[in-house]
């Protein structure tokens, strides 16, 4: 038995190194050295990936049954739910695993923004994951209309009806994207067109944020250079990746057998009804701080810019972080000012889900001016500040 585990290694050692596909997955997943000092924090990448298979896998099937019609897509998803074998699982699991693909992203840019992830050499990584996070939510709003259930038909209706901010052709602009005066059959078949095609090109994105992460490697809790202490990808991390795996699967499991739509819209059982509003349209939850900041502006065409720059602004972040440490493990500070914004994206997230009534518009303006201003003000002078303080103690030192 030894002798042939001494022979079958090497060969297939050889055959990982040798092959032109299998040395590209021998290099970023069995070989590709890590730092050795790296924590759980940084299994949500990995998280994200696995999200992102089971959605396109449990996505193919309900599109097997689902029917994009404005008379049809409401019956043919209770179709799925009540009359194909295990299709009640599929849907829930599909609905559900979208909803943990958000917590495991806000995680994953959480984790960037603290051990300052985003700062050079690794600019490149951050600016595809913040595309990746806005085709995100592109695609799970498009998948949330498919149902066709009341929030379906009034979250598109909204929503889309913010292009018409856009001065002189924006009104055409939503027509052609309904394809007639209102959500129709068109736009539903487009819809589901869209929500089927855009994660193969959110996959391939996917890929790009590890080539472009695999050039320089992962950051570290110390925000130092860890070339000195790596461990191979595999076996280390792909086992410490597995408990993650296994968590994660243990509470979708206990999610989606026992308490499938917790995470949903009850009004989304109702068919959608063009003739009847709802007395709150509200987007999912995950999009809820992005609504708020919307509706925390009165302005239409400011709004939506301040919504889709509240996206954007992350990408200034590598340029206004000023500091020369990396990350807030060692800056008190910036510690404090990080936990504040998280904070901050929580009030947001409950103001989404409230009526635009006193005192909740008041709370969203305080609250998507502070979003804004910890980008462009906090972190800026917080890092000018650790600077000055270094230099000054550096030349007492020197003196």
């Amino acid at each position: 038995k030894n002798k042939y585990i001494r022979k079958f290694k090497p060969k297939t050692m050889r055959l990982l190194k040798s092959h032109v596909l299998l040395r590209i997955f021998n290099s970023y997943v069995v070989d590709s050295p890590q730092p050795a000092n790296i924590s759980y924090l940084w299994n949500f990448g990995s998280l994200l990936a696995l999200c992102l298979i089971i959605q396109i896998l449990t996505g193919a099937f309900l599109a097997m049954h689902y029917t994009p019609n404005v008379d049809l897509a409401f019956n043919s998803v209770e179709h799925i739910m009540r009359d194909v074998n295990n299709g009640w699982l599929v849907r829930y699991t599909h609905a559900n695993v979208a909803s943990f693909f958000f917590i495991f992203v806000y995680a994953h840019i959480a984790r960037g923004m603290y051990y300052g992830s985003y700062k050079s050499p690794r600019v490149l990584v951050w600016t595809i994951g913040t595309i990746i996070l806005i085709l995100m939510m592109a695609i799970a709003f498009l998948g949330y209309v498919l149902p066709y259930g009341q929030m379906s038909l009034w979250g598109a209706t909204v929503i889309t009806n913010l292009l018409s901010a856009i001065p002189v052709f924006g009104q055409d602009l939503v027509e052609l994207i309904w394809g007639g005066f209102s959500v129709s059959n068109a736009t539903l078949n487009r819809f589901f067109s869209l929500h089927y095609l855009l994660p193969f090109l959110l996959a391939a994105l996917a890929v790009a944020h590890m080539i472009a992460l695999h050039v320089h490697g992962s950051n570290n809790p110390n925000g130092v250079t860890s070339n000195g202490d790596r461990c191979a990808m595999h076996p280390y991390f792909i086992f410490k990746d597995l408990v993650t795996f296994m968590a994660f699967f243990l509470v979708l499991s206990i999610i989606v057998f026992f308490y499938p739509n917790l995470l949903g819209h009850s009004d989304n059982y109702i068919p959608a009804d063009p003739m009847v509003t709802p007395a709150s349209i509200v987007p999912e939850w995950y999009l809820l701080p992005f609504y708020a900041i919307l509706r925390s502006i009165p302005n239409k065409l400011l709004g939506v810019l301040a919504m889709f720059g509240s996206l954007l602004i992350l990408l200034v972040l590598p340029f206004t972080d000023l500091s020369r440490i990396r990350g807030a493990q060692f800056r008190p500070a910036m510690k404090l000012a990080f936990w504040f914004f998280v904070v901050d994206f929580i009030i947001l997230m409950w103001i989404g889900s409230q009526h635009p009534n006193s005192p909740y518009v008041e709370i969203g303006q305080v609250s998507t001016a502070f979003y804004f201003a910890w980008f462009l003000i906090i972190v800026p002078i917080i890092g000018v500040a650790e600077n000055t303080l270094m230099d000054v103690a550096t030349n007492a030192n020197k003196k």
